[in-house]
């Protein structure tokens, strides 16, 4: 067994694990493995050992791999900050994105999305930790962000994303997942189609499982650290 193979059973005993520690079932929570700056050998590698989605922050490095890809059956996730001027090759080459925090930005998604493709998945980013440094609306602007992407035909809005603050504190880390559930849930109640939360990481997954997380990202666990 490969490394990275060990590591994706690693990480999937884990997810296993903390559904059934809160009465969930193990299949309701996806793994997005997260490739940011590692080659496309090591995604195939991934791919391999039975991983299918993966997510990707810059959008230049992430096409290459696409392409470089493109005979295996994977989805493709952006889960970066969104520049103006990669929206088109985002929305060529991504089935989601997650990373949406303005009606602009959406726009030029909804714009650019070959008709011959289906309607692109999509997240509103929250910004549940209130950094200033942190992408993502402020709790509550998800609203009126939401309301624009419904009347976009090329967009196909499924739920909420968030990436906290770090912190050893698996109380904060709760209530901050717990946070993002409840806006999740008001945008539902209202009557919004929503299916995914996106949220959890390497060294919080446990916390967002708990809180109800239906995507965790996860790169460092499965493929190592990254080179600064």
């Amino acid at each position: 067994m490969s490394l990275i193979a060990a590591n994706l059973q690693a990480v999937r005993a884990r997810i296993a694990r903390a559904a059934l520690a809160v009465g969930r079932s193990p299949g309701d929570v996806a793994l997005l493995a997260v490739g940011k700056t590692f080659p496309a050998a090591l995604l195939a590698q991934a791919h391999a050992a039975g991983q299918q989605a993966f997510g990707e922050n810059y959008a230049q490095e992430a096409v290459a791999k696409i392409t470089k890809l493109a005979a295996l059956p994977l989805i493709w996730h952006f889960i970066g900050p969104i520049q103006s001027n990669k929206t088109a090759i985002i929305a060529a080459h991504f089935h989601w994105v997650h990373s949406i925090e303005r009606e602009r930005i959406a726009q030029r998604l909804n714009d650019a999305r070959p008709p011959q493709l289906p309607p692109l998945d999509v997240c509103i980013q929250v910004n549940v930790s209130g950094e200033g440094s942190k992408s993502g609306v402020a709790p509550g602007g998800e609203v009126k962000l939401a309301e624009a992407i419904a009347r976009m035909p090329r967009l196909k809005l499924r739920g909420l994303m968030a990436i906290p603050e770090p912190t050893p504190d698996a109380a904060l880390q709760r209530k901050r997942f717990a946070r993002l559930r409840e806006l999740k849930d008001r945008l539902a109640a209202s009557g919004y189609a929503l299916d995914t939360l996106s949220m959890g990481m390497s060294d919080d997954l446990e916390a967002a499982i708990a809180e109800g997380a239906t995507m965790v990202r996860v790169g460092t666990a499965i493929f190592g650290s990254r080179k600064k």
